[in-house]
């Protein structure tokens, strides 16, 4: 779907909902940002202001539900996200209210995630970036109106584009998915468990099991056994190529390499 069609689509489908009650909301927060903090009218209109938009959070915790996290608790974050949002917006800045307040109540739900229900070990550096990821986020939004790029925010915050992109993904760290889980094809219906769609055991597995097993045993064997095997098995050399080099018939390096194999093959069983 081209962009053109997205916003026709997105438009078509706000047209049959209706208008959000945050539509329009700007004039609200500039008379809010031009009242003095001590104005008797200004905690009504704040609540005001916060009950109109109260929807986005809702929809935006819905969105996190099914992570682990119950939605009572992801409502709440939301809700606090948008207290920050609305006490820090800056009407005079000129962009909407909607590009600022959304990623900042994501950032407060995300930072509930963090917080909380971390499942995998994350470096501590790793979580400190992340954590001042969102005040830089909500300030480049606010300042250009749209979601900043993660080479936006490594040069707003000084620091290296690897340390914020490491941190970016460290928010999929807060939870894990069980192998055993099953899950669900594009019809909906309950397909094989994730573990079997991950492919089978790697071969090479059982060759490095034998690798460790027989490297100990080698070092047992003269010098001359060892050379012939790298010969034969590393640099494949046919036993004319070796009994050529070491000055012996061929038959004297079968010999040889059928004796060892036997050799190490029982003692790495017995073992």
């Amino acid at each position: 779907m081209t962009l053109v069609a997205a916003h026709d689509a997105s438009t078509a489908r706000r047209t049959q909902r209706g208008t959000d009650s945050y539509d329009g909301i700007e004039p609200l927060l500039e008379q809010l940002a031009a009242m003095a903090e001590d104005d008797r009218g200004r905690p009504a209109l704040r609540e005001q202001i916060l009950r109109r938009c109260l929807p986005l959070a809702d929809h935006i915790a819905r969105r996190f539900t099914g992570r682990g996290e119950t939605y009572d608790d992801l409502h709440q974050s939301a809700s606090i996200g948008l207290i920050l949002a609305v006490d820090r917006f800056d009407p005079a800045r000129g962009s909407s209210f909607l590009a600022f307040a959304v990623p900042t109540i994501m950032g407060e739900v995300r930072r509930h995630f963090r917080d909380r229900t971390w499942a995998v070990r994350v470096p501590r550096r790793v979580k400190e970036t992340q954590l001042a990821l969102g005040p830089v986020i909500e300030r480049l939004c606010q300042r250009d109106g749209r979601m900043p790029t993660a080479i936006e925010i490594a040069v707003e915050m000084n620091v290296d584009l690897l340390e914020v992109t490491q941190a970016l993904m460290a928010g999929n760290a807060y939870r894990t998915n069980s192998l055993d889980a099953s899950a669900d094809d594009e019809e909906g219906s309950v397909a094989a468990q994730v573990a079997e769609t991950l492919g089978d055991l790697d071969p090479a597995y059982d060759i490095t099991d034998d690798a460790l097993a027989v490297a100990p045993l080698l070092r047992d064997l003269s010098e001359r056994d060892r050379r012939i095997l790298h010969l034969r098995f590393f640099e494949n050399c046919t036993q004319s190529q070796i009994a050529r080099e070491l000055g012996v018939s061929q038959m004297h390096i079968s010999r040889i390499l059928t004796r060892t194999l036997a050799t190490l093959r029982e003692r790495a069983l017995r073992d």
